[in-house]
């Protein structure tokens, strides 16, 4: 088993993208209702809007990497200086963009904080703007990775859970689940974006253990106890674990020049 999971890990870790904090250009669009972001493909609902306050994107499928991504932060800015400022505006990806003409579609909120100081109204009337993006750390001081219980769990034979608060720039890329103070993991499956889920609940209190990956590094993480024995549909629980590591340089070297 312990040859299994080291196989797995090297797979899980050699798919996952070296390039992460390199700077990109393309155009972005932006929705003008953020319940359509909210409601997206990562599975969020009303919870994404806890994320970054309202600072939400789809983005396209290289980037929303199968839900691996759901979660992920990205400072983006648009490339007219007359029009926008240096800073651009952070988001989290909540959404896959099925428009490959963009590789982002924002919320407003995020579209307008693009723009100069009473520019807002100007940046909304282009509709699609070019833009320069990367990659960067999710940061939540003081919050530890979240597990929500799905209402669609039902004790004792199905499981579903939400992962919230993803801190650094990591991407859990597998998952298992056990009974605490046992060695006996079963895999839990990406129902969804953000979603996981088993149809193999072990009895009693729950842990898991996470695969995270940060650009081409990655390790397992430990939560040992976060669901108690009689969780409950519809409920937050803290897994005791903080997610802050940072993706490591893997562009040799970075086609564009740093952000600055």
């Amino acid at each position: 088993m312990t040859l299994f999971l080291c196989f797995l890990l090297l797979f899980l870790l050699s798919s996952a993208s070296a390039c992460d904090r390199c700077l990109h250009h393309s155009k972005a669009a932006y929705f003008s209702n953020a319940s359509a972001l909210s409601a997206g493909a990562c599975g969020y609902d009303s919870l994404a809007l806890g994320l970054s306050g309202g600072h939400l994107a789809a983005a396209v499928s290289s980037l929303y990497k199968d839900g691996a991504a759901c979660g992920a932060c990205f400072q983006i800015r648009c490339k007219n200086p007359s029009l926008c400022s240096s800073a651009g505006t952070r988001v989290t990806l909540t959404d896959l963009n099925h428009n490959n003409q963009t590789d982002f579609v924002l919320s407003s909120r995020a579209f307008r904080a693009m723009a100069n100081k009473g520019m807002g109204q100007a940046i909304l009337k282009l509709g699609i703007v070019d833009v320069e993006y990367k990659r960067i750390p999710c940061e939540y001081k003081n919050q530890n990775l979240a597990v929500r219980v799905e209402e669609s769990s039902q004790k004792p034979n199905y499981l579903a859970i939400k992962l919230l608060y993803q801190g650094g720039q990591t991407e859990i890329v597998a998952m298992d689940i056990a009974r605490v103070g046992s060695s006996n993991w079963n895999f839990m499956s990406r129902n969804h974006g953000a979603v996981w889920d088993t149809s193999r609940v072990p009895a009693g209190a729950l842990q898991f253990r996470f695969v995270v990956t940060a650009g081409f590094d990655g390790k397992w993480i430990w939560a040992k106890t976060v669901l108690p024995a009689d969780w409950k549909t519809g409920v937050t629980y803290d897994s005791g674990v903080q997610i802050t590591d940072i993706a490591k340089e893997g562009c040799s070297p970075c086609d564009d020049s740093p952000w600055g």
